[in-house]
């Protein structure tokens, strides 16, 4: 992993997956250390979330996250709903679930009365919205409103 010079940290780590047919995808994501896995994606971080039968939700179903993300969850015994853009009432199929898991690419979709409370909520989305202040131009938000739902949780992804 990289380190950061200034602070000799390892920087936070997201896999993109699937890789290539010849790599062993979950060797890839077991290397990423515990604690630097932004994604959860980690086996040790998802046996975590999933322990004991919880009910998820995964917003969005990409070959890169969503699908990996709810076949990862099923297999640590969560019971699992993808939902998408055809999905028929979201918000009531998300608010059920203990982990959210948001990677639709739609800037804040996922508003604070859409978690039940206690929820862990996995945020992948990364949207650039305008934001003069910044010398970009822009700044990065998820699909997860934030600012409502960190307020619910008992755990989310920045």
């Amino acid at each position: 992993m990289p380190r950061n010079k200034k602070y000799s940290t390892p920087f936070p780590a997201s896999m993109m997956i699937p890789q290539f047919m010849h790599m062993d995808e979950q060797n890839i994501l077991n290397a990423v250390s515990i604690e630097k896995d932004v994604d959860g994606f980690h086996l040790q971080n998802i046996g975590c979330l999933a322990m004991g039968g919880k009910r998820a939700v995964v917003i969005g179903r990409s070959n890169i996250v969503g699908m990996p993300g709810a076949l990862l969850l099923q297999r640590e015994d969560a019971t699992v709903s993808i939902v998408h853009s055809r999905t028929k009432n979201p918000e009531e199929l998300t608010r059920q679930a203990d982990i959210v898991i948001a990677a639709v690419g739609q800037t804040n979709m996922v508003r604070g009365s859409w978690i039940e409370p206690g929820a862990v909520v996995i945020d992948v989305g990364i949207n650039p919205v305008e934001d003069k202040k910044k010398l970009s131009g822009f700044r990065l938000v998820g699909d997860v409103c934030y600012k409502e739902a960190k307020e619910i949780t008992s755990a989310i992804t920045p």
